[in-house]
């Protein structure tokens, strides 16, 4: 899919799981609104996402929401040119708000629709930073995030080859529940990353999830090993910091170690990272450090589900002359080739 200079404001939305957010992207690049009405709170509850709840709360605020984005980019529905909405993966209660909303204003005002992976998503989160400028194709991509844990190489705007992926948990439920175990709050990626570096990363040895040469990922065998050393403590004397130091350092190494395996294997021009463990400051520090490529990811608000990334993605499909149909279902396991 070849790029071109053709313009576009899109109205972008993203239900895949317990975000409600809506946003206006004008030209795949620039953002005019990213509204995001997180349902943290309510999940922590339940030490993660709970689907029926996540799809009510969605219900409830979805209008607002976009509205919301609307009025922030100072646009009407007939000011944009396209809604986009993510279609899949995700939960399948929390994509029907989504795509039904999207429908609902598609059909109203006559606008085009476009439904849209949210792994690829993640994977323009890039082109919505300062360093878009400096892309340059072959980009290896590694989305990493609490339900993906995936390796990419991206030839050109839509083309991609899987080269692997987790065979199990993805690195941020591996986070989540290893944030479960020490007692830390819901969600453990963030908590770990604030408290590891009060802890010593080699105090314990965890199994590293590289397996082969290949380029899969596996971390139940890690969450496994982090339980395992829990019980060798009394709960009031648990080393949190030592065990979240630990954990973490294992997870890095792998995801380190295989992206930079695929980056030289395949001539990548730079590395990106996106989704919500690209978050993780030592994961960034030790890709940036230890990759003679350059080394890209988003801001932090870019990290986490967002519209503003969807109607990147958008952009590209929608110049190109992509249309889909009011008929358009989701697809709760849906795959980016």
């Amino acid at each position: 899919m070849s790029s071109t200079k053709q313009t576009s404001r899109i109205l972008a939305i993203e239900t895949s799981c317990d975000e409600t957010s809506a946003a206006v992207v004008e030209d795949g690049r620039t953002i005019l609104s990213n509204i995001i009405a997180s349902q943290v709170d309510l999940h922590a509850q339940f030490g993660g996402v709970f689907p029926e709840v996540a799809s009510r709360r969605h219900i409830e605020v979805i209008h607002a929401v976009v509205q919301q984005a609307l009025e922030e980019a100072h646009m009407g529905l007939d000011d944009i040119d396209c809604i986009a909405v993510t279609r899949g993966p995700g939960l399948v209660g929390s994509l029907l708000v989504g795509v039904n909303m999207a429908k609902g204003l598609a059909l109203a005002r006559n606008k085009p629709l476009l439904g849209i992976n949210h792994i690829e998503g993640h994977i323009y989160s890039l082109w919505l930073t300062e360093q878009a400028n400096e892309i340059e194709f072959p980009v290896l991509t590694l989305v990493v995030s609490g339900g993906h844990t995936e390796l990419y190489l991206m030839t050109d705007h839509g083309q991609y080859k899987h080269l692997g992926g987790t065979l199990d948990d993805a690195a941020g439920e591996a986070f989540d529940k290893v944030g479960r175990l020490l007692g830390l709050p819901f969600p453990g990626g963030p908590a770990i990353d604030k408290l590891a570096p009060s802890g010593n990363a080699t105090a314990y040895k965890f199994p590293r999830a590289v397996m082969d040469d290949g380029y899969n990922f596996s971390f139940s065998g890690l969450k496994t090993a982090v339980s395992r050393q829990i019980k060798h403590f009394d709960k009031n004397k648990l080393p949190v910091a030592d065990l979240a130091a630990s954990f973490q350092t294992a997870v890095i190494e792998a995801l380190v170690t295989k992206t930079a395996w695929a980056a030289e294997a395949h001539g990548a021009t730079a590395v990106h990272m996106a989704g919500g463990v690209s978050a993780n400051r030592e994961l960034r520090r030790t890709m940036t450090q230890q990759l003679s490529l350059p080394v890209r990811y988003p801001t932090p608000i870019l990290c986490t589900d967002n519209a503003a990334m969807i109607g990147a993605a958008a952009h590209w499909q929608f110049v190109n002359g992509r249309r889909d149909t009011l008929n358009i279902d989701v697809i709760p396991s849906l795959q980016l080739i």
